[in-house]
């Protein structure tokens, strides 16, 4: 009785290890703000895992230890003696390691993944009642291993994603290579790291349909657009009440201005400005969907994302016979200097000028376009003929007017130059 109980919480505790260090970000963002206190409790505990994972592998490893001991006593009690023969030994220490390895490791971390916050939210008391029993131990072990990481580890690999860059452009540079072989590689490093709202398509560029509108009133403007799903609203933008697929709407072309269109539009999907494009992917294969609807933290439409908007980022532009060439509007003057349109995104001029993607991290604020960043950069609305520099760029303001900025010339230095900042 007594080694079941111990082999049932050796596989509590390695279960509860898998579930609290495989929940995804967006668990721990809904137990954060959780009122459970059950999920509060796994915020809480997440927020210090090297404690937690040295709080647990003890408890673990002594709950295993127990079991071996225990499985030693009753075999010593079996033949009457501590000595026992080689073959007797070996084959108790071959069923002890099965039953921790299988019963006790593998099978509850295999059920943990498939429900981990449930199992993290029921495991959760329990072990914020043992710290008090593991933290003596664990927080020694904590300053041991913090001793030796500080003076004998060897830090090799803390590569910035601008070293990566570098490294493949060093890698690229041969006669066999190409800027687009290099562009898909950049893509595949940063995509990890972009967020939806650095690559939507802004709310002020969203075309969409009212539920007022009649059907005479849609297709001329389907035939325009030309785009396969539309966002349809009510009220106004910030109210998406679904997307139209135009294939739905293909068997009612010949109907009347009283046929009930609104009947076909499918429920949106909305997601985070915040998400990132890794996750969303993963989103839109399960969910099957190809569009999402980009809301901010007030629960307002801030754009639109699709799924070939996200594919767009690893193999480029993928142009359709509906599809405008100048989507991002730029002109390229000479190696260093281009013309950007105010409107067009900072993740698409540093896609275009083959810069860091965090080159503006530090000024441009909330601003995402480059419009944004000029008025970051100048702390107001510049007028024509302004120039500053930050960096290894410098800006030209093209035209604009008192509202905003609309064209700005922006030359890049090569690494070796660097400009100062001016007024």
């Amino acid at each position: 009785m007594a080694g079941f109980l111990l082999l049932l919480l050796s596989a509590l505790t390695s279960g509860a290890e898998a579930a609290f260090f495989s929940l995804s970000e967006q668990e721990i963002a809904r137990c954060k703000t959780s009122t459970k206190k059950s999920e509060l409790l796994v915020y809480s505990l997440l927020q210090q895992p090297r404690k937690l994972l040295t709080n647990i592998l003890v408890l673990n490893n002594g709950i295993n230890v127990g079991i071996i001991t225990l499985f030693a006593y009753v075999a010593w009690q079996l033949y009457g003696t501590t000595s026992l023969p080689a073959g007797a030994l070996i084959a108790c220490l071959l069923f002890v390691t099965f039953l921790i390895v299988f019963c006790g490791e593998v099978l509850p971390k295999v059920y943990a993944q498939k429900k981990r916050l449930d199992i993290a939210r029921r495991t959760a008391p329990f072990l914020r009642a043992l710290q008090t029993i593991t933290s003596p131990l664990s927080q020694l072990l904590m300053a041991i291993s913090g001793h030796i990481e500080k003076h004998y580890m060897i830090r090799g690999y803390n590569h910035t994603i601008e070293d990566l860059h570098h490294n493949l452009d060093v890698a690229l540079t041969n006669e066999d290579s190409s800027p687009e072989e290099r562009r898909i590689l950049r893509g595949v490093v940063n995509f990890g790291s972009i967020t939806v709202r650095q690559i939507m398509r802004p709310r002020i560029d969203m075309e969409a349909f009212s539920t007022s509108a009649t059907l005479p009133q849609l297709l001329p403007q389907i035939v325009k657009w030309g785009y396969s799903r539309i966002p349809v609203y009510s009220e106004s933008m910030d109210k998406i009440e679904g997307i139209l697929y135009i294939k739905d709407l293909l068997p009612y072309l010949a109907e009347t201005a009283g046929f009930n269109w609104q009947q076909l539009i499918r429920p949106p999907f909305f997601v985070p400005e915040t998400q990132r494009i890794s996750d969303l992917f993963q989103d839109f294969k399960e969910k099957h969907v190809h569009m999402a609807i980009v809301v901010n933290e007030y629960g307002t439409t801030s754009g639109l994302l699709t799924l070939e908007d996200i594919v767009e980022e690893i193999v480029g532009e993928i142009n359709d016979e509906f599809d405008d060439d100048d989507d991002i509007i730029y002109s390229q003057l000479d190696e260093n200097t281009y013309i950007f349109d105010g409107k067009t995104s900072l993740h698409d001029f540093c896609k275009i000028t083959e810069v860091p993607f965090d080159a503006f991290n530090e000024v441009k604020g909330d601003n995402e376009t480059v419009a944004g960043l000029m008025l970051a950069l100048f702390s107001n609305i510049p007028r024509v003929g302004q120039a500053t520099s930050y960096g290894r760029f410098h800006f030209t303001i093209e035209s604009a007017d008192l509202k905003r900025v609309k064209r700005v010339k922006i030359n890049v230095a090569t690494k070796k130059e660097n400009y100062h900042k001016v007024g």
